[in-house]
């Protein structure tokens, strides 16, 4: 049964976002959500439980540094024949990249296969064991109830219509980009780049996380029909535009891998708090709508700012997971052998003395000792009998179990003490050796940044004046340059207009068959009192 009530905790390095998600008959709603940045980790879990009042309530977190694969099996096979062949592909995976198999907990969901319409798709998930239970030992103390990767839980915010097919792009830490066919998700595209790598970079700015993440909330994309821009936040759009440069370059990548079929483009994660984030991925994306992902429960009116739900999108999804909703069977939460028990076993004894010593048994069997017992009477206390001896050797057994776990567990952390104390005795001859080398490394740095230097100067010391050289040799009469730029190492942004299409169209394919530029791009057209202005750009070779 689903829960009514869950906290959603979405848990990155530096920060945690957290929705406490209610669902009331068809009703959802968020009671309780926030941002909480932190030092130590545990710290801050207690708090935002303590403030949200979640010590019973039921948490889900994301799941972490998944791995994601791909088998296509037939239709035709039945649950035990399907399981059998899964993990036989996984193992042959695992066999070509040598890993072991049994490092990994995993999870799969099934979707019809696009191209071959008699097998299925398998979306297989495997995470580390090691780095699950690390993950899991943070809400150590509390009901945790679900572990599930935030790719397949984030389409929980959309509503989606029977044959939509659409792109999910989350940029939080990493990015996730989830494909989803005829209302199903049907793949998952993971890429490092994300938001730690430009919050990173402002961080070492300003020296705080906090800071660097408001500077991305108040941070403003400004795309070819408006450029003025002031010296700061240019400064913060350099550590910006470059991560997200690679991401819509991906998107469109999955977009050209289902021709035809993809229309609309979710934008969410820390990312999509940047302004007009959804007009710069509308320009390089002119075939699909782009659009901020909003909660599709949410009403908006005067008293909620939409884009504080919006910053905790992730949290809320896995909230969603925690009550129900989603994609099932992809928890990587085992069931504790509490939970295995079945509520009719949990049979309490509540004898209650009437006229007639009456006794009254886990609210089933009601029997009458100052009368003779008839048949009926004798099977039902026989029947009543066996449960309550079923319920003392499963608890026995169970106090055996946990005994045995104990034990094991205190082992294994005798064995990780006395492993810790060997660590810091090599840690401290590492330190030792690396005081000794450390001198030596500076010198080979400083020279090796000195060469690096000399290299780097006399690799660009000409490629700007060749490229001038060579741009000025095709540029049409008819083509003004208003600009050219060299915005991040070896990216260059041409401006340029003219008073005929096909004179800018010529430009940019001279550029592009000359190999003047590499991955040339341009921006469509923007006609102004019969002059059309365009921006070409690309990479010195």
């Amino acid at each position: 049964m689903a829960n009514s009530s869950c906290l959603g905790l979405y848990i990155e390095e530096h920060l945690i976002k957290y929705a406490k998600v209610s669902k009331d008959h068809d009703r959802i709603k968020v009671d309780a959500f926030g941002i909480k940045f932190y030092d130590k980790i545990g710290e801050a879990i207690a708090q935002v439980i303590q403030e949200t009042y979640s010590q019973r309530t039921p948490i889900s977190i994301n799941l972490s540094e998944e791995l994601y694969n791909y088998f296509d099996m037939f239709s035709m096979l039945t649950k035990t024949d399907l399981q059998k062949a899964i993990k036989t592909e996984f193992e042959s995976f695992c066999a070509e990249k040598g890993y072991n198999p049994n490092v990994f907990e995993t999870r799969y969901a099934l979707v019809k296969n696009q191209d071959e319409k008699e097998k299925i798709k398998v979306i297989h998930i495997s995470a580390n064991k090691i780095e699950l239970n690390k993950q899991m030992q943070q809400i150590e103390g509390y009901k945790l109830s679900n572990v599930s990767p935030i790719s397949m839980a984030i389409p929980n915010l959309i509503d989606i219509d029977s044959n939509e097919s659409a792109l999910v792009v989350n940029i939080e830490k990493d990015t996730t980009i989830t494909t989803i066919l005829d209302s199903n998700i049907y793949s998952i595209d993971k890429i490092e780049e994300g938001s730690e790598e430009f919050l990173t970079k402002i961080n070492a700015k300003e020296n705080s996380y906090l800071k660097a993440y408001e500077i991305c909330k108040n941070t403003t994309i400004y795309t070819s029909e408006g450029r003025e821009l002031q010296e700061q936040q240019s400064s913060y759009l350099e550590d910006i535009m470059p991560t997200l440069y690679k991401i819509v370059g991906k998107v469109k990548d999955v977009i050209n891998t289902y021709p035809d079929k993809i229309r609309k483009v979710y934008i969410t994660g820390t990312a999509a708090l940047i302004n007009n984030i959804d007009l710069y991925f509308q320009e390089y994306l002119s075939n699909v709508h782009c659009e901020i992902l909003r909660p599709y429960f949410i009403q908006t009116t005067g008293d909620i700012n939409i884009k504080d739900y919006i910053e905790v999108n992730s949290a809320i999804s896995l909230g969603l997971m925690g009550i129900g909703e989603g994609v099932t069977g992809i928890n990587f939460k085992n069931q504790t052998l509490s939970d295995r028990i079945p509520s009719w076993l949990k049979i309490e004894i509540n004898p209650e003395k009437t006229e007639k010593e009456r006794k009254y048994l886990g609210g089933i069997f009601t029997w009458d000792l100052g009368q003779k017992l008839d048949k009926t009477e004798t099977g039902l206390i026989r029947i009543a009998s066996g449960l309550l001896l079923l319920v003392i050797i499963y608890s026995t057994f169970s106090g055996l179990l946990s005994s045995q776990m104990k034990k094991k567990q205190q082992e294994a952390e005798q064995s990780i003490a006395s492993t810790n104390e060997q660590i810091e005795l090599a840690n401290s001859d590492n330190e030792k050796i690396k005081a000794k080398v450390n001198e030596y490394t500076n010198l080979i740095k400083n020279l090796e940044e000195a060469n690096n230097k000399v290299s780097e100067r006399n690799r660009t010391r000409n490629a700007i004046p060749n490229l001038l050289n060579q741009i000025m040799s095709i540029v049409p009469e008819d083509v003004q340059l208003t600009s050219i730029e060299n915005t991040t190492d070896t990216h260059i942004v041409i401006n340029a207009q003219s008073n005929k299409y096909e004179q800018l169209g010529y430009l940019k394919a001279k550029i592009k068959t000359d190999v003047i530029l590499t991955n040339v791009i341009s921006t469509a057209g923007q006609k102004d009192n019969n002059v059309v202005t365009v921006k070409i750009e690309g990479d010195l070779p």
